[in-house]
C-alpha cells in the first residue's frame, strides 16, 4: 500500500499525491522549491492527530518521514517547503469560531483578509501584525513566523496577541497552551504524558540557563529568529507562557490548529508626514523626533524604490477609476519633476498618524513637521490621494520590479534584517558598499521607525553566478547586521534561507539550547525539520530554483 493510501485510510480529508498538486505545494515565496512526497488537507483537529501518530510510528520503523504545516504559501524563507508530507490547512480548517470584545477564535487556515473583514464588522476592531501579503497570507503562517509589518511600531508583533494555542503535538496528543501561574505550571508539571514533560523541561532549561538566555535576548524591536527563550517564563508577572515559544517557531516544535488572537481598535482618520532626505547624517535625529508624536506606522524606500515608481508610474494609475486615476496621475508630478531634475532623495519617509478626528491626525502630522525644521531636509504633509500614492509606493514597488525587469526574479534572502536606529548613518552607507561589489539590481524598503529593512534583489536563478552571488553575499550581510548587534530576521523568520547563519547571532550555547528545545518538545524530528535547528548551507544550495518568473501565492 503506497503512502497516499496509507494516510487517506485514516483521515476525513484529502491525501493527493498528483504531479500537478506536489508541483503547486513544492513552492513558497522564497528562492527554493522542494517537492513533496504527499500533500495532505486535513480536514478536522482529528485528522491532524491521527497523521502525527503514522508518521511517528513511522519514524520508529526507522522510515525517513516528516510533516511541515502550510497555510498559505506566502512564506518568503522557505518555511513549509519539505520533500515529505505537507499540510494544507486552508482548504479545510478556516473556520472562524466567534468574535467577542477583543478577541477572536480561529483555525489556522483562515485568510487574514477574511479574519479582518469579520472582526471589524462585528467588533471594529483587527489584529494589528498583518504582513504586506495581507490579502493573501493566513493566520497559521502569521502565527509561525511571528508575523509583523507597518503596523508593528505601534501595536507590536503577533506575539502580542497570542493568548490560546491549540496545538497537536510530536506524539500525536493534543494540548491547549496559554499563560499560566507558577500554582498552575506546577499541576502541569505532574501530567504523566508528553506535554507534562515538555513544561518540566521547558521549566528546568530555562531555570538553569536564565542568564545566558538573557542575554542572548536580541536588543533591537523586533526578531524572529531562534526560540524566544527569554520571552516564556515573565518573573515580574509570575507567569509562564509556552504560546511565546511556539508562536514564530515555523512548526518546528508543534502544529497549530487554532487560535484566540486579541484584536486592536484602529483610528479611523489618518495624516501623513512625508521626509525626503539626502543625508543619513541626520536619519536618526528624524527617527528620534517623529517617534515622539506616536505614528501608528513609520516607514521608508530608497532612492532605487523611487525611479521605479515615477517610472512605471502608469502602472499604479490605471488600476484606480477615471477621476482617481486623473488625480493620482496629477499627485505624481512632483515626483517626476525631482527624477527629471535630478533630485532623487536616498530615502523617503513616510510616518502616519491615526487619530479619532482628521483634525487631530493632521495635527499630529504638523506638529512632527514642525519638530524637524531645524534639520535640513524637505518635507510634505500628505492627505487622501497624496497619502494613498505614497502607500502605493511603499506596498507595491517590489510587484512592479518583479514584472518590468524581465528574466529576474525578486529574491528574498537578506530581505528581513533589523538594527538599532542609531546606527543608520553607519550601517546604511556600509551596507550600499557591501552590495555595490555585487552585480545585482536591488531596492530597499522597510519599517525605518523600528530598525527593519526589506532588501530585495534582483538575480536570474538560471545562472551560476547568482547563485554563487546568493551563497556569498548571504553571510556577509549578516555578519555586517551581527557587528551592529542586529537581528537577521525581525518578521520573516528562519527557514531554509537563515538558520544555518543563526551561529552569527547567538553563542554556540544558545544554538544548544534551541537543539535541546526542539528534542524536547520533538525527539523523533519529524516536525519540519532543518528549520530553526539543523539547517546547513547546503540545504540552502540543493534547494534553490532555477526559473525565470516569479511564484504566484497559492490559495488553496
Amino acid at each position: 500500500m503506497s503512502l497516499r493510501e496509507d494516510i487517506a485510510r485514516i483521515i476525513e480529508g484529502d491525501a493527493v499525491d498528483d504531479a500537478e498538486t506536489l508541483a503547486k505545494y513544492s513552492r513558497d515565496t522564497s528562492i527554493f522549491e522542494r517537492k513533496p512526497s504527499l500533500v495532505v488537507f486535513p480536514k478536522n483537529v482529528y485528522d491532524v492527530v491521527e497523521i502525527v501518530k503514522y508518521v511517528a510510528e513511522a519514524r520508529e520503523r526507522g522510515e525517513n518521514i516528516s510533516i511541515a504545516a502550510r497555510a498559505a504559501g506566502t512564506d518568503m524563507s522557505g518555511g513549509p517547503l519539505t520533500d515529505s508530507v505537507v499540510l494544507v490547512f486552508t482548504k479545510y480548517m478556516n473556520h472562524i469560531f466567534g468574535v467577542e470584545g477583543d478577541e477572536a477564535n480561529a483555525e489556522s487556515g483562515v485568510y487574514y483578509r477574511d479574519f479582518e473583514k469579520e472582526t471589524l464588522a462585528k467588533t471594529g476592531k483587527l489584529l494589528p501584525p498583518y504582513p504586506a501579503s495581507r490579502e493573501l497570507a493566513a493566520l497559521g503562517g502569521l502565527i509561525a513566523n511571528n508575523a509583523g509589518g507597518e503596523l508593528t511600531l505601534r501595536f507590536g508583533k503577533m506575539d502580542r496577541y497570542v493568548r490560546e494555542l491549540d496545538v497537536v503535538l510530536s506524539d500525536g496528543s493534543r494540548a491547549r497552551l496559554r499563560p499560566m501561574s507558577m500554582q498552575e505550571l506546577a499541576g502541569k508539571e505532574t501530567q504523566q504524558d508528553l506535554e507534562g514533560k515538555i513544561y518540566r523541561d521547558i521549566h528546568a532549561l530555562i531555570e538553569k540557563n536564565a542568564d545566558e538566555i538573557a542575554s542572548a535576548q536580541p536588543s533591537v524591536s523586533k526578531n524572529s529568529s531562534g526560540y524566544p527563550l527569554w520571552s516564556v517564563w515573565d518573573k515580574k508577572r509570575d507567569v509562564f507562557d509556552l504560546t511565546q515559544l511556539v508562536t514564530g517557531s515555523q512548526g518546528t516544535l508543534a502544529l497549530i490548529t487554532s487560535a484566540k488572537l486579541g484584536l486592536e481598535k484602529q483610528e479611523s482618520h489618518r495624516g501623513m508626514l512625508v521626509v525626503f532626505l539626502s543625508d543619513l547624517s541626520v536619519l536618526p535625529e528624524i527617527v528620534r523626533r517623529v517617534r515622539t508624536f506616536e505614528p501608528e506606522s513609520f516607514e521608508s524606500y530608497d532612492d532605487n524604490t523611487f525611479k521605479l515608481a515615477t517610472r512605471f508610474e502608469w502602472d499604479f494609475i490605471r488600476q484606480m477609476g477615471f477621476l482617481d486615476s486623473i488625480r493620482l496621475g496629477l499627485a505624481f508630478l512632483p515626483e517626476i519633476w525631482m527624477a527629471v531634475t535630478g533630485g532623487v532623495p536616498k530615502l523617503v519617509l513616510l510616518a502616519e498618524f491615526a487619530e479619532k478626528s482628521e483634525g487631530e491626525a493632521r495635527e499630529k502630522a504638523e506638529q512632527a513637521q514642525l519638530a524637524l525644521q531645524d534639520i535640513p531636509v524637505k518635507t510634505r504633509l500628505a492627505y487622501g490621494m497624496m497619502e494613498e500614492k505614497y502607500w502605493k509606493i511603499r506596498r507595491e514597488s517590489f510587484a512592479l520590479l518583479r514584472k518590468h525587469i524581465h528574466g529576474l526574479h525578486a529574491a528574498p534572502f537578506i530581505d528581513d534584517i533589523v538594527v538599532h536606529p542609531d546606527d543608520y548613518p553607519r550601517f546604511l552607507p556600509q551596507l550600499n558598499e557591501l552590495l555595490s561589489h555585487y552585480n545585482i539590481m536591488y531596492t530597499i524598503a522597510g519599517h525605518i521607525g523600528d530598525g527593519n529593512f526589506h532588501i530585495i534583489p534582483l538575480v536570474d536563478l538560471k545562472r551560476p553566478e547568482h547563485h554563487k552571488t546568493i551563497l556569498e553575499l548571504t553571510p556577509k550581510v549578516y555578519e555586517l547586521v551581527a557587528r551592529y548587534k542586529g537581528s537577521i530576521s525581525g518578521e520573516h523568520n528562519d527557514g531554509i534561507i537563515r538558520t544555518p547563519y543563526l551561529y552569527l547571532m547567538f553563542s554556540p550555547k544558545m544554538l544548544e539550547l534551541f537543539a535541546e528545545v526542539k528534542k524536547i518538545f520533538d525527539p523523533l524530528n519529524i516536525l519540519n525539520p532543518g528549520k530553526k535547528v539543523g539547517g546547513t548551507v547546503e540545504d540552502i544550495n540543493r534547494s534553490m530554483i532555477a526559473i525565470s518568473r516569479p511564484p504566484s501565492a497559492q490559495k488553496a
